[in-house]
């Protein structure tokens, strides 16, 4: 399923959104004051590590620097992950596809001089269970031109997409 079929959910709207809805929200939300600094952040988390399938939730926000922020996010199907190392990398290959599908549509509602560095926030760090994993991952999200934020400082994995897991 692509992501235009997947359905958005947001606070700041009443009703779900289509990705050609979440880009028309960044865009006009951008527009509204087009002389501040914009980042762009995509994360991903999912609940636990059972034996059960576990739905990834991927989180779109788009944070006007020293002015709040608004955010969108999706819920994957759920799926069952038998190891830790494959959760995480799902849940990196969720945010890298909804982030270069991003930054390709904000590019053509925006133009060129709009883009910032794209930021991947990972639910990765250099304590506890994932901690052998931080190089690997961090470097597939610098392979696809993002900048990869772990742990402690990847709020939109591990706050806002974590929220809805």
């Amino acid at each position: 399923m692509s992501h235009e079929e997947k359905i958005f959910q947001s606070a700041s709207t009443a009703h779900p959104l289509t990705l050609a809805e979440v880009m028309r929200e960044i865009a006009g939300y951008i527009n509204e004051k087009p002389t501040h600094r914009y980042e762009i952040i995509i994360g991903s988390d999912s609940a636990g590590f059972e034996e059960r399938p576990v739905a990834i939730v991927t989180a779109v926000t788009v944070r006007r620097v020293g002015n709040g922020g608004r955010y969108f996010y999706l819920r994957g199907e759920p799926k069952l992950f038998r190891q830790i190392r494959d959760r995480i990398y799902a849940e990196a290959m969720s945010s890298i596809t909804l982030a270069q599908e991003i930054r390709s549509r904000l590019r053509e509602l925006l133009g060129d001089d709009i883009f910032w560095q794209d930021q991947i926030h990972i639910d990765v760090g250099e304590k506890g269970l994932t901690r052998n994993f931080v190089d690997e991952v961090v470097g597939m999200i610098r392979g696809f031109n993002f900048m990869a934020v772990i742990k402690p400082g990847s709020f939109g994995a591990s706050t806002v997409a974590d929220r809805h897991t």
